[in-house]
């Protein structure tokens, strides 16, 4: 079984979800922001997480000046089982490194993904970031992370993962561009990819910000995987195989 994991500091690109700049005023330090989205398929890691049908996701985080923040996400799901509501709850710690010329921000923290009928699926990682601003373009940032479980999918497996992520303004039309790659390995002999201990996932698209709607995004994306397909039903095919997605996103 396999689930998506969000960006979660400065959840952008790959997640899918973007934070607005302006936040709530709150005492003692704290601001809240959150997201809605709708997607014409769920994918994580590029494989999908609802049989290629859509979804309806949403998340808020409460983040203090200090950097740390906590939050939850949510998404319907379909795994052919009982499992048809994902609610992650999270934490973690975000902060500039000065002492770095490109002043790059670095994100540390646990997520856990939450499958409220179906508990056995459960699991918890860890991850580590670190996003570079004004790569190449002013405006551009490059997101690179890691992130590891000693329970993959609730079935007690280690799992590695490592993504790349670049996401860049073409100018001040609104539209940008995104692009991505990620490596997810797995201990063999507690679960398989297909057969395989690991796989490789992509992604690459197109990005429009709305001028007349503050923090209203659309994203058309091609995401796939190089997962073997033989022998597989064709719905389960075309849920690692390469296809468009779209999805239409509210920061607020």
């Amino acid at each position: 079984m396999l689930k998506k994991l969000l960006v979660v500091a400065t959840l952008t690109g790959l997640s899918g979800a973007v934070f607005a700049d302006e936040t709530p005023a709150l005492p003692f330090g704290l601001s809240v922001t959150g997201t809605a989205a709708l997607t014409s398929d769920y994918r994580f890691r590029g494989v999908t997480q609802t049989f290629n049908d859509p979804a309806v996701q949403a998340g808020f985080v409460l983040s203090h000046a200090s950097g740390a923040y906590a939050g939850v996400w949510g998404s319907n799901v379909d795994f052919g089982g009982t499992a048809h509501i994902e609610l992650d709850p999270y934490i973690g710690y975000a902060t500039t490194l000065d002492s770095f010329a490109n002043k790059p921000l670095l994100d540390v923290g646990l997520w856990y993904y939450a499958y409220p009928s179906e508990s056995d699926l459960n699991w918890l990682e860890l991850y580590g970031k670190l996003t570079f601003k004004d790569v190449l373009v002013q405006g551009a940032s490059l997101l690179t992370a890691v992130n590891y479980t000693n329970d993959y999918a609730g079935q007690n497996a280690d799992s590695w993962n490592v993504n790349v992520g670049y996401s860049v303004p073409f100018g001040a039309t609104g539209f940008g561009g995104v692009a991505g790659v990620g490596y997810t390995a797995v201990d063999e002999d507690k679960y398989k990819f297909n057969g395989e201990d690991s796989y490789v996932d992509w992604k690459a698209g197109v990005t429009y910000s709305f001028a007349s709607v503050s923090g209203l995004t659309a994203e058309l994306a091609a995401i796939g995987t190089n997962m073997e397909t033989d022998g597989d039903y064709e719905s389960s095919s075309r849920g690692v195989e390469t296809g468009a997605v779209f999805t239409l996103t509210k920061a607020f």
